[in-house]
């Protein structure tokens, strides 16, 4: 029989797990199976090709469709160059506020569920409980498509999913999606004397920057006031750009990263054929002039659908009667949530916490938002259990 934690002692003792993006998940994960398993709970690890990472499934209750996924991811962003007062895998009180790397974004979430295991098995729950505990959601939603295919494969089906991300308990029923691109430019390196003769990877590199900033402007004029996005449009950002060997050496190499943030219901993949038709029209004729060596790359990294607002959503319906919340939420950063709705389910973003928390020095998590996540859980429980006359 496994121990039984309160939330905030299975916060503390996930946070104690480093699992930064860039480090495999799998102790925290084997805790999580052992701890599941000293309860009677079956699990379904989905390990990466590389076999150092790996989500985890569980269901708990009657095996039958109409179930509630309750998710969340287990990976953290890294805390290099940043200004921590005290260690960030090891959680300290102070003031009301559990601190740690990962206390709001979002291990906050996941501990909960997990502390109420033992709440949920004693239930007479007529509808399961799903736990899906993913893994590099910081890095491009990577661990999200393999889990939700072996959850849904292994059955039973559910019909709502919770993404615990932090929301300080509101009720988000739609975000923006995110596309993220690495450009690799190939020019001509000559003496920056003969320029007439070179082809510099930089200028070409940005004017592919450029073109993208004027989209993101044209998308501005246009944009619907009573969209409910801020800003209420989609995006292009070059966030990083490396290149050159020497100031006087038209640069033969030139590459940058940049996102897309895209209004729900839009196309990455047409804006990704733009971005490439505006490339072989405008670019590449001028450079393969110089030399036909010339060339540009376009790589995808990630590619996250947004969250729609779902008319009469289960998953929504069902969170504004537990919370209370009525008010139209909408967040512009990416989720899990959008992968779950692709797959058919409904589904909605709601977790304790504040994303002003996520990624930042000290991040915390409000005690008192643990206690409304518990409560939440509590509600929840009760919606679907038989109770004796």
């Amino acid at each position: 029989m496994s121990r039984t934690y309160t939330p905030r002692e299975m916060l503390e003792t996930l946070i104690s797990f480093n699992t930064v993006s860039d480090r495999s998940n799998l102790e925290l994960i084997a805790f999580v199976e052992d701890y599941l398993a000293g309860l009677g709970v079956r699990c379904h690890r989905v390990a990466d090709e590389s076999g150092q990472k790996a989500a985890l499934h569980a269901l708990i209750g009657p095996a039958v469709d109409g179930g509630i996924v309750l998710s969340a991811h287990t990976d953290v962003v890294p805390v290099e160059g940043q200004d921590w007062s005290r260690d960030p895998f090891s959680a300290w009180e102070a003031g009301g506020r559990l601190h740690g790397r990962g206390s709001a974004d979002m291990k906050g979430f996941a501990a909960t569920v997990l502390a109420k295991v033992p709440d949920f098995l004693a239930a007479r729950l007529t509808k399961p409980i799903h736990i899906a505990l993913s893994y590099d959601e910081e890095v491009g939603c990577n661990g999200a498509p393999p889990l939700i295919k072996d959850m849904l494969a292994k059955g039973p089906r559910p019909d709502i999913v919770f993404v615990g991300e932090p929301t300080n308990m509101k009720v988000v029923t739609g975000h923006k999606g995110i596309t993220v691109l690495k450009t690799t430019v190939h020019g001509h390196p000559v003496h920056s004397s003969q320029l007439h003769r070179g082809v510099s990877a930089i200028s070409t590199a940005a004017a592919l920057i450029g073109w993208m900033d004027r989209q993101t402007a044209a998308n501005r004029a246009k944009a619907d006031p009573d969209c409910p996005f801020e800003p209420p449009y989609t995006t292009l950002h070059c966030g990083m750009i490396k290149g050159g060997q020497a100031h006087n050496i038209t640069a033969q190499h030139c590459e940058f990263v940049t996102d897309i943030r895209l209004l729900p219901g839009e196309s990455a993949a047409v804006w990704v054929s733009r971005y490439k038709a505006f490339i072989e029209a405008e670019i590449l004729p001028a450079m393969q002039a110089v030399s036909p060596a010339c060339r540009v790359d376009v790589t995808e990294i990630a590619n996250v659908p947004g969250l729609r607002e779902e008319q009469d959503g289960l998953a929504e319906t069902t969170a504004r009667r537990l919370t209370g919340d009525n008010a139209r939420n909408v967040v512009v950063y990416a989720t899990e949530g959008g992968i779950f709705q692709e797959h058919g389910l409904s589904t909605i973003v709601c977790g304790p916490g504040s994303i002003d928390q996520a990624h930042q020095p000290d991040e915390y998590i409000e005690l008192a938002e643990l206690d409304r996540c518990a409560d939440f859980l509590d509600r929840l429980v009760r919606g679907i259990s038989k109770f004796d006359s």
